[in-house]
């Protein structure tokens, strides 16, 4: 397993455009340079800490998610090989090895669509008092973690750094965004899901929830930023499913589990995570990738 923790990037040739909660973006002229670091946020809030492995861990499950649908929805990923990237980049090849990729400029659309298969987290939340998800009525009586009856579409705004994701209704949605780029997305992220829990389910993962970003292209929607990773998804291990409370899951669940225990208020700054924290939340990122991908992450 490698150690080594990279938590911030500075490139010999390039500035970065923007920092995010994990990602460094750098702009090449009609291209963007994706840079996962293996910085974690907890409740909107950048920890501390690194946990060893995460950015490559996210890089190469959206490399394998994008290529295994990219004839279900067109994709923004050129390469991650740094070999093909500008001969500028080069000098920064072993920074940019195995968490980078090279992908195109789309125009961002400002909401993400959240999909969800199962009845967890703020959903779960959301139901027990209102029987609703985003306004969408749900039938009495159904558990924590249990399968919905059907994919619920419940999209978010898109915040800026240090901000939160708000629901949003579909209708609300259509007002935004215009009705019939709504239902394309609804249609895109509902193939998306479909096509990666099948594949998840062999692999012995249930996918719960996840949400997708979406940009514009010549007027061509395509699939950007992430990809089914464990920052933007929900995975179970299927052997250990148990309707009715929450179940384990192979994400930052662990560290956000630690920091209610302690009592953290959840405002900056966050506390150090001990060691045994940090090294149980790596072993789950690169257990999903394992199971996922069917091999181990490379070194």
């Amino acid at each position: 397993m490698a150690q080594n923790v990279l938590t911030a990037t500075d490139l010999t040739h390039f500035t970065p455009v923007h920092r995010g909660k994990v990602r460094d973006l750098y702009e090449l002229e009609d291209e963007l340079l994706i840079i996962s670091t293996d910085r974690l946020s907890a409740f909107d809030v950048v920890l501390p800490n690194g946990i060893p492995d995460k950015g490559r861990v996210l890089t190469g499950l959206s490399k394998f998610w994008f290529n295994y649908t990219e004839d279900v929805v067109e994709n923004h990923l050129i390469t991650t090989e740094v070999a093909d990237y500008p001969e500028a980049l080069h000098v920064d090849a072993e920074v940019l090895t195995g968490r980078s990729m090279l992908v195109r400029k789309a125009e961002r659309i400002d909401v993400e669509c959240v999909v969800r298969g199962y009845l967890a987290g703020s959903g779960w939340a959301s139901y027990q008092k209102t029987g609703e998800i985003c306004g969408q009525k749900l039938p009495a009586g159904l558990r924590e973690s249990e399968r919905l009856p059907e994919l619920l579409f419940t999209p978010t705004t898109k915040a800026e750094q240090g901000e939160h994701d708000e629901p949003i209704s579909i209708e609300q949605m259509r007002d935004e965004v215009g009705s019939e780029l709504t239902d394309r997305l609804i249609d895109a992220s509902f193939a998306l899901f479909n096509a990666a829990s099948q594949h998840a389910e062999n692999a012995g993962i249930i996918l719960c929830d996840t949400k997708f970003e979406f940009g514009q292209r010549n007027g061509d929607l395509i699939l950007i930023d992430e990809v089914f990773t464990p920052d933007s998804s929900r995975f179970w291990p299927a052997d250990l499913y148990e309707p009715g409370k929450p179940q384990q899951s192979f994400d930052k669940q662990f560290v956000r589990d630690y920091l209610s225990e302690i009592g953290w208020d959840k405002r900056p700054p966050a506390p150090e995570l001990p060691a045994e924290v940090i090294a149980k939340t790596s072993e789950k990122y690169r257990e999903a990738y394992r199971l996922i991908v069917g091999e181990e992450l490379p070194e």
